[in-house]
């Protein structure tokens, strides 16, 4: 558990952490970033899906958009693109709103459904999150992907759940320490939005962030 929200990490760098521990030590932990086409798209693309602060009712179904999530558990901090409350019966009951609710997530992301699971895991910390913060349990959310324009069912077991607590506690450590690890280069780095700064050829001299910083300055 982590106390001060000072040391809380963000949620979206569990998806970078999944694809790429490297990757996200050099967004989060050495402040580099470089948009390419797959940033710009996903960024546009959750403009248009947050929208703060927008709750909606339809029929049995209540739609919040870019609500903020937490949890004092895992130390993580982010915003859910939408949740849906949908009456039921076993679900939870809501400030304000008679009868109960079952509670599920829904990601947007740009691209159509990968072989790694880095989204799914990403989904699962928000869903833990919500778990926490409403007193209850998800097993079920939702991803929409842009370019295929469908949702996919994903299945919140206790395992995935389990990896996600270990892949946090790992984050920690590293963030800790402001520990960056090697690169372990792959098809994964071709489309990589850090692909230029990354620079392995001077992996073993220094750090990223001493490298580009002398550049500037030469």
């Amino acid at each position: 558990m982590v106390d001060n929200e000072d040391e809380y990490l963000l949620i979206s760098g569990i998806q970078h952490f999944a694809f790429c521990r490297r990757q996200w030590a050099l967004i989060h932990i050495e402040q580099e970033w470089e948009e390419n086409i797959l940033t710009v798209e996903g960024m546009n693309l959750h403009k248009k899906t947050d929208n703060p602060f927008t709750r909606e009712k339809r029929g049995n179904t209540i739609y919040v958009r870019a609500l903020p999530i937490h949890s004092n558990e895992l130390g993580i901090t982010g915003i859910c693109d939408m949740v849906e409350f949908i009456k039921d019966e076993n679900g939870i009951s809501l400030d304000k709103e008679d009868g109960l609710y079952q509670v599920k997530p829904i990601e947007y992301k740009r691209g159509k459904p990968k072989k790694h699971d880095a989204d799914i895991l990403q989904l699962a910390a928000q869903s833990i999150c919500l778990e926490e913060m409403l007193g209850t349990n998800i097993n079920e959310a939702m991803i929409y992907y842009h370019e295929i324009k469908r949702r996919e069912k994903v299945l919140l077991t206790e395992d995935i759940k389990h990896r996600v607590r270990e892949i946090t506690k790992e984050m920690h450590h590293y963030y800790k320490n402001r520990h960056t690890p090697r690169v372990k280069t792959g098809k994964h780095c071709l489309n990589c939005s850090l692909r230029n700064i990354c620079l392995p050829e001077i992996l073993n001299k220094e750090k990223v962030s001493t490298y580009m910083n002398r550049m500037l300055v030469d």
